[in-house]
């Protein structure tokens, strides 16, 4: 008889995790949904999940753990807060741990769950919301060879690429950094540029079909800067999560006495922007920022 696929749950259906659930629901397994937002939680039962209003009781029946929440403190609290995972998880089950996190920190937390016989993986992902409703993520995963095999159906169903990169916790996290510190300065040297144009009198839609052809395209370029053309800062990433991260990258490379003087310009673009009123909008307000301080015109802006 073919074993049995295993019961997956899922913590925070947000943008990324309702599509990481949907995908790994698609792929045949039974799937917990849990969210702070009972509204989420509906919407996931609603499409055919299972749904829990803790992550004990996600947890529960679970042989794999997927927790896809903002950042370490959020982690922390899913695993050993009240209603925690760590009170009903199965011994020898896997916890996957998404977020974006200082890497020390998430030593600790492997190191925490590992004491009480279960498995941690660190995988924080990268992709976007679509990419995780079609099971197409890029997951840069760390942990015991134990904690992959356990973790792999899972890995399998949620990610196009998934790259090894390391036996104990920690170095997934460090990848997702480096990725983090990129991907934070294209966006604010693409928000810098775009505007940068506009105040020149030029057509930035034109702008844009060079760049995009050029050597100095991005992909952050090719994909951020279509927001600004439309005037449309509807939250795909929010301008708060590059805050958290580059401060993450400044925390790391303080401790490693190792200079980042252009994430840190960057960090102050975001830092602005946030302190504008836009924490919550899409990253691609920074060009917004950059526009209300230079009084330059953009599509969807006040004149």
């Amino acid at each position: 008889m073919p074993e049995s696929k295993p019961h997956i749950a899922v913590i925070g259906l947000g943008s990324m995790g309702f599509g990481m659930a949907t995908s790994l629901r698609r792929a045949g397994f039974t799937v917990t949904g849990c969210d702070v937002s009972d509204d989420a939680v509906a919407r996931f039962v609603a499409d055919g999940g299972r749904g829990a209003k803790t992550p004990a009781e996600a947890a529960k029946a679970a042989d794999i753990v997927v927790s896809v929440v903002v950042n370490a403190a959020q982690t922390e609290t899913i695993l050993f807060g009240n209603n925690g995972v760590a009170e009903t998880l199965a011994r020898d089950a896997v916890f996957i741990s998404s977020a974006t996190m200082d890497p020390d920190v998430a030593r600790r937390l492997a190191k925490q769950l590992e004491a009480t016989g279960r498995h941690y993986l660190d995988a924080p992902i990268s992709g976007g919301a679509q990419r995780a409703a079609q099971g197409e993520l890029t997951i840069l995963a760390s942990g015991s060879p134990a904690a992959f095999t356990k973790a792999r159906p899972a890995l399998d169903a949620m990610a196009a690429k998934l790259y090894e990169l390391g036996d104990a916790a920690g170095q997934g996290a460090a990848f997702k950094m480096i990725n983090q510190l990129l991907a934070g300065v294209h966006i604010a040297a693409a928000s810098e540029a775009i505007t940068f144009a506009a105040k020149q009198g030029l057509d930035i839609k034109k702008v844009y079909e060079v760049i995009t052809a050029s050597a100095g395209n991005s992909w952050m370029f090719e994909n951020r800067v279509p927001h600004v053309l439309d005037g449309d800062y509807t939250p795909r990433s929010a301008v708060e999560i590059f805050v958290k991260d580059l401060g993450i990258i400044q925390d790391m490379a303080r401790t490693a006495r190792f200079p980042v003087p252009v994430a840190a310009a960057a960090l102050q673009m975001f830092l602005m922007t946030a302190a504008s009123g836009m924490g919550r909008d899409d990253d691609a307000s920074v060009a917004r920022m950059y526009a209300r301080v230079t009084g330059t015109s953009l599509p969807g802006e006040p004149k």
